[in-house]
């Protein structure tokens, strides 16, 4: 084997890094904070960590690739009310639109391949 050249490995870890506040068209999207595990990627794009501060609430939104999520911990309760808790996996097809909110907080893996678009 040899030695990883720089960029070859990336390491974050969300205990001790800063999250981001999320922005969507240039917007702070109140109460949602990330860490995106490669920053030559797009933002939004790949696989992140998501907080969700309590009472935080997200837009309805479409999906343009699959999403996967994995909550880590907390609840996430997607709009028809259906609830996700710890060790959930969850996959959302390309081309659904929903909006999710976190009455006590929660904290997602989350991963996708392309930016969402706000649901019309």
């Amino acid at each position: 084997m040899k030695p990883y050249r720089p960029g070859e490995r990336i390491v974050r870890n969300w205990h001790s890094m800063p999250l981001k506040p999320l922005e969507l068209d240039g917007l702070p999207y109140e109460g949602l904070s990330y860490l995106q595990l490669d920053d030559r990627r797009s933002e939004g794009t790949g696989l992140h960590i998501l907080k969700m501060a309590p009472g935080a609430a997200s837009l309805p939104h479409e999906h343009t690739s699959d999403e996967i999520i994995y909550v880590l911990e907390g609840e996430l309760i997607d709009f028809d009310g259906t609830r996700y808790r710890p060790g959930d996996m969850v996959l959302l097809r390309a081309g659904t639109i929903h909006s999710s909110t976190s009455p006590s907080g929660c904290t997602l893996l989350l991963y996708v391949d392309t930016l969402e678009k706000p649901a019309e």
